[in-house]
């Protein structure tokens, strides 16, 4: 069944205590509801980038439950108009959750920090990686001894040292709703923001209505009965048997059906030996039901044989990343000389491809074959939710939009039981074999997807960068446990109201704890194109209906067509198709490719709908790097007035003035004037870049701006230019020159 790691199989040991008293600061006026500053330094030096005249800014050095936070002690010269600023921390700002190494520099030499360092002398500099690729930097050697080793050690054990999940500030800083307090109003709140949490029975009736799947909703586990590690509420095939009589053994989990009655389904499948037979007996019959669910065709695929291993993926990502990590300039242009190699060593653009390619596979059998697909792997959630996912958004333009996207999400990987406590590393535990970013990858092939085919998605690049950061945001519950049951268990036991109503926690798609509105509008994608609503009439009949016919044999049909025919020769047609159509993946991984290749290139030749089937172009360059992710926080690639952004801002002027000329010319017709206005809603969007010349191309996370900061520790060379006689011995040369000439 799915399953989910290392959920109940082990706990963590509520070992993490805060040994520093909080202390009252008078910048407590900056922190959010129940922040705790737990200690502070001063004078702290914060460097930056730039190797040659090594500048920073001094200030003071903090550390909360909640983040670490650097104040400088100069007037802040940023813009005071900034447009995308997130509410719970700003760019000196570093939640917990967001740390993903320290580095403590001892006599000129950088060193890992770990359990046994924290004891030993601080060190003269702090190097801070973050999950979201920004580099700090920070210089004790200012501080007081007492003061310097007391931020060391406090950031250290606040950010490094394994921790229970009840010390995590959104347990501090979420509500709790008061006795008699009805939270429907919240829920239906919810639904008008139309993004499906998929917790209740409702959502899911409507998901099946939606996409007219043909199977059987679960509610036996509501209490968690059948098993604490699958949702409290899902789909399975209609002629699966009593769910009781699987436990342990696995069965598939419905996860989207096409408009031909095809359906893909996912299912955790332990290793299988040949000895074990009552194993295979169980698989056939797990098949017999996916098959059962359209015209008795079956195709499986185990993702853990033909997909790299989250080990694999972990590894690959730990090599990528450190392209990113740039500590100073010297290190940028030394890794710019293997820029291209260092990438393709990683293997990290190789596995998106991969997921891709597996995707694309899936998509076929789906859509030209209309064949029903279970893939499986050992868990049951992890890479079979990126391929669900991946499928899903290709064939179905719902799944684009915002908030098809955000349900997607919360029904594949929140509902689906995907690991996130354990995945993304939340806790720090030692256990590395659990951490991968499954999620991140997810995110990296569906930005591929946007990049290609920008005007099938309603959200923006910019949408999926500030969703990559909110997974390690310690505010939300989307992301913070391993199943629905932990979720559950555990805001009810944290709840001081346990017996009448758990915890409330935020959800992360309530952008507003983050972001204002005008800052929002740059999640959505002005280039969006909305399909007409009346286009919908126009297809009725489609081609694949009849090539289904087709496929079947002739044999089979000895009378004609009629009301009901499938209902009265599905015994003979069960027979017929049994060995046929009951199959795993067929052919080699190289002529798998080919077909796939002869799929896509077919899709290629066809005329392009937005709104239709979307397949990737999976060629050399095509899959390329996230550059506003990644790059974002690397000024020597920054382009000012350049790159993507100023390519979307001129777009969107012409696309402005194209408007506006549609509205004089309603105008003038009076009968359209009286029509309802039906265009999109996006297009009222549009967003005010400002001028494209003035802006980076790391916008809207990056603005060009003057900094000014004070000289530090200055180099050999700058000691000797300081030199009074220095000075005047030059002065003294450059005189007795002139004169000679």
């Amino acid at each position: 069944m799915l399953s989910l790691g290392s959920v109940g199989a082990k706990s963590t040991k509520p070992s993490f205590v805060s040994y520093v008293t909080p202390e009252v600061s008078f910048h407590a006026a900056l922190y959010l509801r129940c922040e705790v500053e737990f200690c502070s330094a001063n004078p702290i030096l914060k460097y930056t980038q730039d190797d040659l005249s090594q500048r920073g800014v001094f200030g003071t050095l903090f550390c909360t439950n909640f983040r670490i936070t650097f104040i400088s002690d100069e007037k802040s010269q940023e813009e005071t108009t900034k447009t995308f600023k997130n509410k719970l921390y700003g760019e000196n700002d570093i939640p917990l959750m967001f740390v993903d190494h320290i580095y403590g520099v001892y006599d000129e030499k950088r060193k890992l920090i770990t359990g046994a360092l924290v004891k030993n002398k601080y060190p003269s500099k702090i190097i801070i990686h973050c999950k979201d690729l920004r580099v700090f930097q920070f210089c004790l050697t200012y501080t007081k001894e007492e003061d310097a080793k007391k931020i060391f050690q406090g950031i250290a054990h606040h950010c490094l040292e394994e921790k229970s999940l009840k010390c995590v500030f959104a347990f501090s800083y979420t509500g709790t709703p008061s006795p008699g307090t009805d939270i429907s109003p919240c829920r239906e709140m919810q639904r008008k923001r139309e993004t499906i949490l998929f917790d209740s029975p409702e959502d899911w009736t409507q998901e099946m209505k939606r996409t007219k799947a043909n199977c059987r909703l679960v509610t036996e586990n509501e209490n968690f009965e059948l098993s604490q590690r699958l949702p409290k509420y899902f789909v399975i095939p209609s002629a699966l048997g009593d769910l009781f009589s699987y436990q342990g053994k696995g069965f598939p989990i419905w996860c989207w059906s096409h408009y031909s009655g095809c359906a893909l389904f996912k299912a955790s499948l332990p290793p299988v030996t040949q000895e074990d037979g009552d194993f295979q007996k169980h698989f056939d019959i797990m098949i017999n039901a996916v098959a059962h669910n359209y015209l008795y065709s079956a195709k499986t695929e185990d993702l853990s044989e033909s997909l790299p291993t989250i080990q694999d993926i972990q590894q690959s990502y730990n090599k990528f990343k450190q392209f990113f990590l740039i500590e100073n300039s010297t290190d940028f242009w030394l890794s710019d000389m293997k820029w291209f190699s260092s990438l393709e060593s990683s293997g990290w653009l190789d596995i998106i491809r991969q997921c891709l390619q597996k995707a694309v596979e899936v998509v076929e059998c789906l859509e030209k074959d209309n064949t029903n697909v279970l893939i499986t792997e050992e868990e049951g959630t992890d890479l079979c939710c990126v391929i669900s996912s991946l499928v899903q958004i290709m064939l179905d333009p719902y799944y684009r939009t915002l908030m098809g996207f955000q349900s997607l999400v919360q029904k594949e990987w929140v509902a689906g039981c995907h690991a996130f406590l354990d995945r993304c590393n939340h806790l720090h535990q030692k256990d590395k074999e659990c951490y991968s970013p499954v999620f991140l990858l997810f995110l990296e092939c569906v930005w591929q997807l946007v990049q290609q085919h920008s005007p099938a998605f309603q959200f923006s690049e910019t949408y999926l960068t500030v969703l990559s950061d909110s997974v390690h945001m310690p505010v939300f519950s989307t992301f913070l446990f391993n199943s629905a049951h932990h979720r559950e268990s555990v805001l009810k036991a944290e709840s001081p109201l346990a017996q009448s109503s758990p915890l409330s926690c935020p959800t992360v798609w309530d952008w507003s704890v983050q972001f204002d509105s005008k800052a929002q509008n740059y999640f959505f994608n002005p280039l969006y194109s909305e399909k007409v609503k009346h286009e919908k009439a126009v297809r009725k009949p489609h081609k694949l209906k009849h090539q289904r016919q087709l496929s079947l044999p002739s044999t089979a049909f000895k009378t004609p067509f009629k009301k009901g025919f499938f209902k009265d020769e599905t015994d003979s047609l069960k027979k017929m198709l049994r060995v046929k159509r009951l199959s795993r993946w067929m052919g080699s991984p190289d002529s798998t490719a080919a077909i796939s290749r002869e799929f896509y290139e077919s899709w290629q030749q066809r005329p392009l709908d937005y709104h239709g089937l979307l397949l990737p172009c999976l060629d050399g360059p095509a899959v390329r790097v996230w550059m506003q992710r990644y790059l974002r926080w690397i000024p020597e690639v920054h382009i000012l007035g350049g790159g993507s952004v100023a390519v979307m801002t001129k777009l969107m002027e012409l696309l402005s003035q194209v408007q506006d000329l549609k509205r004089v010319l309603e105008q003038r017709d009076s009968s359209q004037a009286a029509k309802p206005d039906h265009r999109p809603y996006i297009q009222h969007r549009l967003l005010s870049f400002g001028s494209s010349g003035r802006l980076p191309s790391s916008f809207p996370f990056a603005y060009s701006r003057n900094r000014s900061f004070k000289p530090i520790i200055p180099t050999g060379l700058m000691q000797c230019l300081m030199l009074t006689d220095s000075l005047a011995s030059q002065e003294d040369e450059a005189s007795s020159f002139v004169s000679l000439v």
